[in-house]
Order: C-alpha cells, then structure tokens, then sequence
C-alpha cells in the first residue's frame, strides 16, 4: 500500500512543475552565491583599520560573507 500510495504523489507532479521547481531552486542558490562573492570582495577591499572600525578581523571575512548569504 505505501508504494502505492506514494506511486499515486510523485505521479501528480508534470515535469513541467519538477522543472519550474528546479529552475527556481537553482535561481535562489545563484543569488545565494552572487551576494557571498559582493559581500567578500566588498569586505576584501576594506583596509585592516576599516576593518577593525566595525569590529572585524581578516580572518573573520569568510565567516561574515557566508553569514550574510547562507543563514539569514
């Protein structure tokens, strides 16, 4: 019963919809990505004073463009 049941769900969906699932699945990781690169190579070309002016280190650059991206 359970296969059949789950048979009946994944038949529901056209592959017209797992494709507009999967284009905007891949639109939200590509802006995910583009704003991780400006966030880093915007912290990048921050002196090591203007850094430290907003309470930042070098080697904190990479956990604050991934922050900013990834966990909002």
């Amino acid at each position: 019963m359970a296969y059949q049941t789950n048979l009946t769900q994944s038949a529901s969906h056209s592959i017209a919809d797992k494709f507009a699932a999967f284009m905007a699945d891949y639109r939200a990781k590509a802006a995910r990505r583009k704003l991780y690169r400006e966030t880093l190579n915007e912290l990048r070309a921050l002196s090591a004073r203007d850094l430290a002016d907003l309470g930042l280190h070098k080697s904190m650059i990479h956990r604050v463009a991934y922050q900013a991206a990834y966990e909002k």
